[in-house]
């Protein structure tokens, strides 16, 4: 299924009664709305189908105002005999959500056309009316929009001189909405998820496979400059909201990535204990609950960044066996080794890198600073087609050993520290692609740093009002 095909697969599994493709396939489409509002097929929607869609909790768009251009689409395809439904459809765009800039795109589509004699049909005139600040809005008009697909962060650290003092995380937060405040101001609405049993976690990996969270590994307390090793391997279902013990890797390890490919997951590299890297990758297999050793890495590796793209898993810089920042850039196999691409144009280690429309973006980090580190605040993106980097936008602050996701088409940094004084940097910042701009999101809950994140499809019952406990401090 695809943006091509998914509303052909809805109509043929609401036409033959398969309500489990339909639900599959209207899920895809609430997911993938923008880029479907694209497509020819989106053209042929009926108006009562498109009305469900735009009316749901559930879209998934970067901003409202792409709900009021798919609209504004689908009526122009055929203006004559559309206008008349209109005025429906438009009461499913939540107009308040909207910033002042996004508004004024809407004030300045004349869609007034006449009809039929001197009837006229004005498709936004109520939504000035909506807009209004100083008026009272109804909760359908201010709903926010909560898709499954949501922004989890889970576990971390926070920053103290004296280790002994620090209180690591078992918390895991979600972000179940973007707002739109006045003027271009936006924020992310952040909730309590669950908690991670028994121990807290930071320097963890986190996976998620068919749905279910993965959390393994890491340290749990820090203690004269040295620390603890957590074995605990547990899997967390958003479905039933319960936790399963599962069993541990083969060897101890920290600060380093968890992805999933296929149907297995891959643990690579990492420390084993302060100031030791290792080599080894473990893979785990879901239906026998086993680790076992696949091919190495070519050197030790910690605070490396992994993305897999296009069924490929590709490692990006992190700390070699001397712990020096490094630029390097490789596929790894496990059955086969490595392959290596071209180089990054800086060194970076504790470092974030997503894959956002077929490239790869890297931000933040530390790099080399003769016998330190100094923060790398530079960001620059690869083209796997190419073979190539080039620079982007840089950070507006530093995030080292920060958490990064890609969620509705944007990239997002959270949290991390300043290596430069040792300060938190207990932001979000989310960078745009179409607007080359980093937008500061506003503060993340819990701990700061050596947190990670992940998309994870929640039930649509956490979309619930809030309650004093769900809200962070």
């Amino acid at each position: 299924m695809n943006t091509n095909s998914c509303l052909d697969v809805a109509s043929f599994a609401e036409a033959y009664g398969m309500s489990e493709l339909l639900e599959e396939a209207n899920d895809f489409v609430l997911r993938n709305f923008w880029d479907v509002s694209s497509t020819a097929k989106f053209q042929d929607l009926p108006a009562e189908k498109l009305l469900d869609f735009v009316c749901c909790d559930g879209l998934c768009v970067p901003s409202e105002l792409a709900v009021f251009r798919a609209v504004v689409s689908w009526v122009g395809a055929d203006p004559e005999e559309r206008l008349s439904q209109a005025n429906s459809l438009m009461k499913g765009v939540r107009f308040p959500l909207m910033t002042f800039r996004e508004f004024r795109e809407v004030r300045a589509i004349n869609l007034r056309m006449e009809c039929t004699g001197s009837k006229e049909i004005e498709l936004y005139g109520s939504a000035l009316k909506e807009f209004g600040f100083s008026l009272p809005k109804t909760e359908d008009q201010c709903r926010i929009r909560h898709p499954k697909e949501a922004l989890v962060l889970v576990g971390g650290d926070q920053l103290n001189p004296d280790m002994g003092q620090r209180v690591p995380s078992r918390e895991l937060w979600f972000a179940n909405s973007l707002r739109s405040g006045t003027g271009l101001v936006k924020e992310m609405e952040w909730r309590r998820l669950a908690e991670i049993p028994d121990k807290p976690k930071f320097r963890h990996g986190v996976g998620v496979l068919d749905g279910r969270l993965y959390v393994v590994g890491g340290c749990d307390f820090y203690f004269n400059f040295s620390f603890l090793l957590s074995p605990l391997y547990v899997r967390y279902d958003p479905k039933r909201g319960c936790w399963k013990r599962l069993a541990d890797m083969q060897e101890f390890r920290s600060n380093f990535p968890l992805v999933a490919r296929g149907d297995r997951l891959y643990a690579i590299g990492g420390d084993k204990e302060l100031n030791t890297n290792v080599d080894s990758v473990e893979e785990y297999n879901p239906d026998s609950d086993s680790w076992g050793y696949v091919q190495p890495l070519d050197q030790p590796l910690s605070g490396q960044a992994v993305v897999v793209l296009n069924g490929e898993i590709f490692i990006s810089g992190g700390f070699n066996c001397k712990y020096e920042c490094l630029v390097s850039m490789f596929l790894y196999h496990p059955e086969g080794g490595t392959t290596y691409l071209a180089d990054m144009t800086q060194d970076r280690a504790q470092h974030c890198m997503e894959a956002l429309h077929g490239r790869l973006y890297v931000a933040g980090g530390v790099c080399n600073l003769r016998k330190f580190y100094t923060d790398q605040q530079a960001c620059e993106v690869y083209d796997p087609v190419s073979d190539s980097w080039s620079m982007f936008t840089p950070l507006p602050v530093p995030h080292v050993g920060a958490a990064s996701a890609v969620l509705e088409g944007k990239v997002y940094i959270m949290g991390g520290y300043c290596q430069e004084d040792y300060s938190e940097s207990g932001l979000v910042h989310r960078y745009d692609a179409s607007t080359l701009r980093w937008e500061n999101m506003g503060k993340m809950p819990g701990a700061i740093t050596d947190i990670r994140a992940c998309l994870l499809s929640l039930p649509q019952s956490l979309g619930l009002p809030q309650t004093k406990q769900d809200k962070p401090p």
